[in-house]
């Protein structure tokens, strides 16, 4: 049976350069309809890995594929595969404009494709100022136009909001949660967690070429241990002193709260309870994105420049 034509797979796939293996027997599936984000620290391996999908780079096993076929078999590859992996990779003398047409005539797209992503992205304005005079913001933005240039079923944007404002990742994070409401595959690597956090739906994690986990985002927050309380009372005083004896730890947060860790909220009511202690809140709370982040990967952090991100 055929496979849907916007999944993307890697099956063991395995890249090295020299003694340094960049990405080691890798597998995963991104699936349509969802955004995939695509973690892992600097040197895990992320860019290699989409460069390995893009056909930009040979793997030295394993597999990867667009629908069932590799990058290099798609008959018209910017129809199916819109890619951002170098936002400045456009000759600085042409034009935004002219630099999307002349993609646009590899692939037999009409002109008028070009105009519509130039307004797609909010380039429309600059569309005849020529590249080497853009900012890096302006540049990804132009990046995103090419990738979207074939009005494509998949989307793989490496770190889209590098050299974005505020409201650039704003506009960036609402078009990417689009895209894939219209059904379209869209793997996004980001060192952004907070932007992760409110805009991938399944992440994809890798330290040192490797999978550690392939999940929703709510599931690898919760494989976190690092789970804390928050505590309201008027006898935060004493409530500290009993969370200490029990070998928790509780700061102080905002407003006067109480942050434990070590305890679990039942053990927390349990002590105040003991000591007739009044309790206006006991509220057990997640790590954020980038606290699991850190405590999940801390064994796969490479230190020194690597050659592979």
């Amino acid at each position: 049976m055929a496979e849907p034509p916007g999944l993307v797979e890697a099956r063991e796939l395995t890249k090295r350069f020299g003694d340094k293996v960049a990405v080691d027997h890798l597998s995963f599936t991104v699936e349509p309809g969802r955004v995939t984000g695509f973690l892992g620290p600097n040197g895990a391996g992320k860019s290699t890995t989409m460069r390995l999908i893009t056909s930009l780079d040979r793997p030295d096993g394993g597999t990867a594929t667009i629908g069932g076929l590799a990058y290099e078999q798609l008959t018209k590859p910017l129809s199916t595969v819109g890619a951002l992996l170098e936002a400045r990779s456009v000759h600085p003398g042409r034009s935004a404009r002219n630099h999307l047409l002349f993609l646009a005539q590899t692939q037999g797209i009409p002109a008028r494709r070009v105009d519509e992503v130039l307004d797609l992205v909010g380039l429309r304005d600059v569309a005849r100022k020529r590249a080497g005079a853009f900012s890096l913001g302006m540049n990804q933005r132009l990046g995103i136009a090419a990738a979207m240039l074939g009005d494509p079923r998949v989307l793989l944007l490496d770190e889209p909001g590098n050299g974005l404002d505020p409201e650039g990742i704003r506009w960036a994070r609402n078009l990417i949660r689009q895209l894939a409401s219209e059904g379209r595959t869209v793997f996004v690597s980001s060192h952004l967690m907070s932007e992760m956090a409110v805009t991938a739906d399944h992440l994809i994690v890798i330290g040192r070429g490797a999978l550690i986990a392939d999940c929703s985002t709510q599931e690898f927050i919760q494989r976190s241990s690092e789970r804390s309380v928050l505590v309201r009372t008027p006898d935060a005083g004493r409530l500290r002193e009993l969370i200490a004896d029990e070998g928790g730890t509780a700061r102080q947060g905002g407003d006067g709260a109480l942050i434990v860790t070590g305890l679990a909220a039942p053990r927390i009511g349990e002590l105040a309870a003991s000591a007739s202690l009044v309790l206006h809140e006991l509220t057990p709370q997640l790590p954020s994105l980038e606290e699991a982040f850190m405590e999940l990967t801390a064994g796969s952090v490479e230190f020194g420049d690597t050659g592979a991100s």
